[in-house]
C-alpha cells in the first residue's frame, strides 16, 4: 500500500517510510492511497468474532500487503490484551469504555500497536536509534510512553504543557526514565505540537538523528484505532441495538474521529457521527460557517480536547474532498462549557450511577441532545475518571477509587526538562542527545 500526503507535494511513500518519517516532507500528513471496504459476510457474522479477530481483519485491510500475516497478527493480539465493553448508561445510550489498557485511556491502543509495528521495521532494517519525539495534551503521551517502554533501538520524547495535565496524567510518563525522556514546555498543548513539527523539517537536525512522531499524525497511531469502532458495532448487535447507530467522539486533535470516518469508508454500518467538543470549538464553527479558523487554545476541565488547531482536520477534509457540504452531512457537532461538562458529570452519577470523566461527558451530553427517534447512541469513554480525580471528586462529592495500575503510577518520582516554547532551545536541547 502507498500513502500519499494531504499536501499532495510529497512523494508517495510506503508503509514503513510513513511510519518511520512521521510527517511527510511537504509538512503534510500521510494517506493510505486505498481505503478497502470489508466484505459484507464479515459485518453479516461480525458480532461472533473476538476484538483481536475483528481487529486483524481491520488491520489486514491496511498493513497487509506490507507486513506478513504472521507478524501482523502478533502485533494486533499483543496490543489488545484488554477489553473495551461497550456498556450502557441510560435508556438508548451507550459507553465505549475505553480505559482498560495499561494506562487507561485510548490511546493505549494506538500507541501499543504503532510501538511494536515500529519496532519490527526497525529489527527487519537494523536501524541504528529511532527517536519518537510525541506531544501530549494528556493522555497521548503516558500511552505511548508506556507502549515504547524498553523497546529496542527507539528513544521517546514526550513534550507536554506546564501545568496543564492532571497529576495522575503527568506522573504516567515522567516516572518512566529508561529509554522515555519528559520534557517540560513552557507553554501550551499547540506550542508543544509546533515544536514536534518544526523538529520534523528541520534539514540539520534530521542528518543528526532518525526522528518521528507517535501522535495521531503518524499513520500507525490513528489507523489502529478504528478497531475498536468495528468491535463496538459487533458488541451492539448482539444485543439487537446495531441498527441506526449514531456514534459520539470527545474530540481534540481529531485522529480518533477519523479512524471512526475510516471504518465508515470500509463499510461500518454507523448512521452518523457527532464530534463533541470543549470551548476549543474550531470544527464546530467549521460545520456551522464553512470556515476553518484555528486560534490559541484554552484551558479547560477536558484537557485533551485543549486543542486550537487540529492536526487530523486536513485528514478529514482530504476524506471529504474539501467538501463542507459532505462533511456536515456525516458529522455534526456540540460545544461545551466547563459549567456544562459539570453539570453532566454530576446529573449521570446521580441518576445512573455511571461516573463520566470530563471527555465522555462531553460525548454522553451530545448524544442526550441530539438522538433521534429510533436511533442508538454510543459514545466513546476516553479515559478513566480517575485520571482526572480532583475535578472529578470535586462534582460528585464523594471520594473516587484509583485503579491498581494508577496507584502504581503515583508512587514514582517525577523526572523531567525544562523547555521554553522556543524552537532554537529545543533543537540545541536535541542537538545534544
Amino acid at each position: 500500500m502507498k500513502y500519499y500526503s494531504t499536501n499532495g507535494k510529497a512523494l508517495d511513500a510506503t508503509l514503513e517510510e510513513a511510519v518511520v518519517r512521521g510527517l511527510a516532507s511537504d509538512k503534510g500528513l500521510y494517506m493510505p492511497r486505498q481505503i478497502k471496504p470489508l466484505p459484507q459476510s464479515f459485518y453479516d457474522e461480525i458480532e461472533t468474532f473476538s476484538f483481536p479477530e475483528i481487529a486483524y481483519k481491520v488491520a489486514d485491510a491496511f498493513f497487509g500487503e506490507d507486513v506478513p500475516a504472521e507478524t501482523l497478527k502478533q502485533i494486533v493480539y499483543d496490543t489488545l490484551n484488554f477489553d473495551v465493553p461497550a456498556v450502557k448508561v441510560k435508556d438508548n445510550i451507550y459507553s465505549l469504555e475505553l480505559f482498560h489498557g495499561p494506562t487507561l485511556a485510548f490511546k493505549d491502543v494506538g500507541g501499543r500497536f504503532m510501538a511494536r509495528l515500529l519496532g519490527y521495521f526497525i529489527r527487519k532494517e537494523g536501524k541504528k536509534q529511532v527517536n519518537v519525539l510525541v506531544a501530549t495534551s494528556g493522555d497521548t503521551g503516558s500511552a505511548v510512553a508506556n507502549g515504547f517502554l524498553g523497546v529496542e533501538g527507539i528513544h521517546v520524547y514526550v513534550l507536554y504543557p506546564k501545568g496543564k495535565v492532571s497529576e495522575i496524567q503527568e506522573k504516567q510518563f515522567t516516572t518512566l526514565g529508561r529509554n522515555i525522556t519528559a520534557v517540560e514546555v513552557d507553554g501550551t498543548f499547540d506550542d508543544c505540537q509546533a515544536l514536534v513539527k518544526n523538529a520534523f523539517m528541520d534539514k540539520e537536525l534530521n542528518e543528526h538523528m532518525q526522528l518521528t512522531s507517535a501522535n495521531s499524525i503518524n499513520v500507525a497511531r490513528f489507523l489502529p484505532q478504528a478497531f475498536y469502532y468495528f468491535y463496538a458495532y459487533a458488541q451492539m448487535k448482539k444485543i439487537g441495538k446495531a441498527d441506526n447507530l449514531v456514534v459520539c467522539v470527545p474530540s481534540g486533535n481529531f485522529g480518533n474521529i477519523t479512524a471512526g470516518l475510516f471504518g465508515k469508508r470500509m463499510g461500518l454500518p454507523v448512521k452518523r457521527f457527532i464530534a463533541a467538543n470543549n470551548r476549543n470549538d474550531i470544527f464546530y464553527q467549521y460545520l456551522k460557517t464553512g470556515e476553518y479558523c484555528p486560534r490559541p487554545s484554552v484551558a479547560t476541565i477536558a484537557n485533551a480536547m485543549d486543542v486550537g488547531d487540529p492536526s487530523n482536520f486536513a485528514r478529514v477534509l482530504d476524506l471529504y474532498e474539501g467538501s463542507h457540504d459532505a462533511i456536515a452531512s456525516e458529522i455534526s457537532g456540540e460545544t461545551y462549557t466547563d459549567e456544562q461538562i459539570r453539570e453532566t458529570v454530576q446529573k449521570v452519577y446521580e441518576e445512573t450511577g455511571y461516573l463520566l470523566d470530563p471527555h465522555g461527558a462531553c460525548g454522553y451530553r451530545a448524544l442526550a441532545e441530539e438522538l433521534k427517534e429510533g436511533e442508538v447512541g454510543l459514545f466513546l469513554e476516553t479515559a478513566h475518571p480517575a485520571k482526572f480525580l480532583q475535578t472529578v471528586e470535586s462534582i460528585i462529592g464523594v471520594e473516587v477509587k484509583i485503579p491498581e495500575k494508577l496507584q502504581a503510577f503515583m508512587k514514582g518520582t517525577k523526572q523531567s526538562v525544562p523547555m521554553s516554547k522556543d524552537f532554537a532551545a529545543f533543537k540545541a536541547y536535541l542537538m545534544k542527545q
